[in-house]
């Protein structure tokens, strides 16, 4: 089930709102369970046992993790959960991936076994690790099983984050509080949300299937098609983000944010910063720190890199061009670690645009379908092949297309989010904002039910990761 869909916002979410706030507060908890497990289940139903053998998976592995931490039979336990989590994960996300690439090598001719990639694996079976380790750290495991599967299978963050550790919301799932100030929250930030995804990102997502169909390909074309991909995706995740975010608000729960304006970046080290937090954090925490950091001696730090990175590319995608764009960005930031973040910080200026030059260089390669694809797609922003500077396509997308990409750029960056504020500081100003952000916000669902009833949107493109 899509948060864009009629579906969602006009019977599921009501319906959802409406049986958790009657219940008492005993089983409000049982009550998002069972939303959880129908959201997941609307579209592929025959996955709830996966998620439901995840969840108890992980719950029993807790226990006796708990349990044992002190002995050596804890870390074996801890390493079977862990090898349990990852086994679903590389069956239905990397099989296929794992029997191309033995064919080509061996010259043998695997045959493929094509299983279809369940909704938010990636997302839900890095939680369950978390959990698994943070107990096996110290953590008290959790004795509640709807409490834990509750973690597991939060709808509104199930299928693409943000990625929760299991402390951050421990307190939580036990008692957490609601009022009508924090659920007015939440919906602001869903609506936000919401409009990104629609308004923005799905239209961008117009210019770059233009892109993609076009036989008539240029320079101008190649990047119009590179900055419409990156402020697209930018726009689709964090839209889900936001969505996420104000979701659970409106239930009571507090979850980290997952993006902090990343395009205005002055370093790649601060893009990471800034895009798809919880993702950093978690191999940070879980891998780069285990691995030794930067604790080891420089060669060591800079392996450590290598393999947080094509690891991070991996977990995006099985295709060769996902493991480019980890180590593209593996060797920048070790550069940037190394010796050239002190340059950058020079200038301002120069730093954004370097920034921005390789995120936009990034995107292309994450865009692609494969990694030659990637390549020639690359070879087109600096006029390989021979095609032309400008294109009448080109010219007549960014006529097309021109204010879509003005706002998104706009969107991008804290402008609007400041003048709101500057305006708000003042008292006129603010009985302004107070008096008509509820229509502003009124007529936003109004446009977005009528481009979603219209059928013009897109699934959320990191449904596939």
């Amino acid at each position: 089930m899509l948060f864009s869909s009629i579906t969602f916002l006009y019977y599921f979410l009501p319906l959802t709102v409406f049986l958790y706030f009657i219940a008492p507060r005993r089983l409000k908890n049982s009550v998002l369970l069972f939303a959880g497990m129908v959201f997941y289940g609307w579209g592929e139903p025959k996955y709830i046992w996966l998620l439901a053998c995840s969840i108890v998976s992980g719950y029993v592995s807790g226990l006796l993790v708990e349990k044992y931490r002190e002995k050596r039979a804890g870390k074996i336990f801890c390493s079977i959960s862990i090898a349990v989590s990852l086994s679903f994960l590389l069956y239905f996300k990397y099989v296929d991936f794992f029997l191309a690439n033995f064919s080509a090598v061996t010259g043998m001719k695997l045959s493929l076994l094509r299983p279809a990639l369940p909704v938010g694996i990636s997302f839900y079976t890095f939680q369950l690790i978390s959990y698994t380790v943070d107990v096996y750290r110290g953590a008290g495991a959790q004795r509640n099983m709807v409490r834990l599967a509750v973690y597991i299978s939060l709808f509104p963050q199930l299928v693409a984050g943000p990625i929760v550790r299991y402390h951050d919301i421990e307190g939580q799932l036990k008692d957490r509080e609601h009022s009508w100030h924090g659920a007015a929250e939440g919906i602001r930030r869903f609506v936000t949300g919401l409009a990104k995804k629609v308004l923005l990102a799905d239209q961008l997502g117009e210019l770059c299937s233009a892109y993609t169909v076009s036989a008539e390909k240029s320079v101008l074309f190649c990047w119009l098609y590179a900055l419409a991909f990156a402020l697209q995706i930018y726009f689709d995740f964090s839209g889900y983000s936001d969505m996420a975010v104000g979701l659970c608000r409106v239930f009571g729960f507090h979850l980290p944010e997952n993006f902090h304006y990343p395009l205005i970046s002055a370093s790649i080290t601060e893009f990471w910063r800034r895009w798809h937090i919880s993702l950093g954090r978690w191999f940070r925490d879980y891998v780069y720190i285990p691995l030794g950091g930067n604790r080891k001696g420089r060669g060591r730090q800079m392996l450590n890199i290598l393999v947080v990175w094509v690891l991070t590319g991996f977990w995006h995608g099985a295709a060769w061009n996902f493991i480019l764009w980890g180590l593209l960005f593996a060797i920048l930031l070790a550069a940037e670690k190394f010796w050239l973040l002190n340059k950058l910080e020079k200038s301002r200026v120069l730093s954004r645009v370097y920034t921005l030059f390789f995120v936009l260089l990034s995107f292309v390669i994450f865009s692609a379908e494969n990694a030659g694809q990637a390549l020639y797609n690359l070879g087109g922003l600096f006029g390989a092949g021979g095609i032309p500077f400008v294109s009448d396509e080109a010219v007549y997308s960014l006529q097309s297309f021109g204010i879509v990409l003005l706002a998104g750029i706009t969107g991008a960056t804290p402008t609007v989010r400041i003048l709101a504020e500057k305006l708000s500081e003042r008292p006129a100003g603010g009985r302004i904002i107070r008096g008509f952000e509820p229509f502003v916000f009124a007529a936003l669902v109004i446009v977005i039910t009528a481009y979603l009833v219209d059928g013009s949107f897109q699934p959320f493109l990191y449904f596939r990761f």
